[in-house]
């Protein structure tokens, strides 16, 4: 009986002490692990709950099993035309295989190290090959755009006439992959290496594309031709609007002299039957006289600055200087 108590408690003693080196280790939700003994991979878990280990010679790694998320630094890039743009991504990864990670990679640090060589050398190889546009649109939805002006006049036909001549149709080179396609492309390229550190991408975005100084400039170049050639197309509207009232201001200006000579003539010519009729009437009262009145009136312009008479001797000086 004593033998037995002693077991008992050597067993109870040897049960505590296994106890105290902690044989048992918990695994949360979204998390996975690794049992390495003696540096060797002895065991791997990739569910939540109570797990077993052997105390003192095995170690416990854990990685998380959740999404992670990667973040570049802009990377200043030429495209196939050569012109260079600052381009932004971002990624989603996770850990596929937990124990190539742990063998290749081993910390989290290390395997986001490893994601910037792969991702930033894959984008700096797609974006190379492809031109400026498949960069940076989408689509080819750009090429239906018509840019219309907003033109506020009360007369509804010059309005259209003026937003005709102010609308600009986009005309941009069509893309064949667009900045999704690239997407993707980075996507399939990079995978192909990151599976070897047992990683998989979830996906990768190019998140902002941001033109250089020098492209920046042509662009603003560009935009002020444009706008340029809209401002041209209202002033000529303008100088056709001012020819066209001054044309019409010189026809009404000819068609008013043109009634108000017709008027003047008619009543020049209603004054000289009136003139001449009055002249005629006192004519035939007393035409001596009226004679004598004709000859001084036209003495009053014709003898002016006149310094010498020749001779008296013509009909014209009858009255100035008698017939005898």
């Amino acid at each position: 009986m004593k033998k037995l108590v002693t077991t008992l408690v050597v067993l109870a003693v040897l049960l505590v002490v296994f106890l105290l080196l902690g044989p048992f280790y918990i695994l949360n939700e979204g998390e996975q692990a690794i049992v390495t003994r003696f540096g060797k991979i002895v065991d791997t878990q990739t569910t939540s709950g109570l797990k077993f280990k052997m105390p003192v010679v095995d170690n416990v790694t854990k990685y998380p099993k959740k999404l992670l998320s990667w973040d570049g630094d802009a990377q200043r890039i030429p495209t196939k035309e050569n012109q260079f743009i600052w381009v932004d991504a971002t990624a989603r990864w996770y850990i596929s295989d937990v124990a190539l990670f742990y063998e290749t990679v081993g910390t989290i640090e290390s395997g986001l190290g490893r994601l910037n060589d792969v991702i930033d050398s894959t984008i700096r190889t797609v974006i190379s090959e492809n031109y400026l546009n498949e960069a940076v649109r989408s689509t080819n939805k750009i090429n239906q755009i018509t840019v219309e002006e907003d033109v506020s006049l009360e007369n509804t036909e010059d309005a259209e006439t003026l937003r005709n001549l102010t609308a600009t149709a986009t005309t941009q080179e069509s893309i064949k992959i667009g900045r999704e396609g690239l997407s993707n492309r980075i996507l399939e390229q990079a995978s192909a290496f990151t599976t070897a550190y047992g990683i998989t991408l979830q996906d990768i975005i190019i998140r902002q594309i941001r033109y250089s100084d020098d492209l920046t400039e042509s662009v603003y170049t560009r935009m002020i031709k444009e706008r340029n050639q809209i401002a041209e197309a209202y002033r000529s509207y303008g100088r056709g609007q001012l020819a066209q009232w001054q044309g019409k201001t010189e026809n009404d200006q000819k068609a008013i002299l043109s009634e108000a000579y017709a008027k003047a003539e008619k009543i020049r010519g209603d004054a000289d039957a009136e003139a001449s009729r009055i002249y005629a009437e006192a004519y035939e009262k007393d035409p001596e006289f009226f004679a004598l009145f004709r000859t001084l009136e036209s003495y009053k312009t014709s003898l002016v600055g006149m310094d010498k008479i020749f001779t008296t001797d013509m009909q014209y000086f009858d009255s100035l200087y008698g017939t005898n």
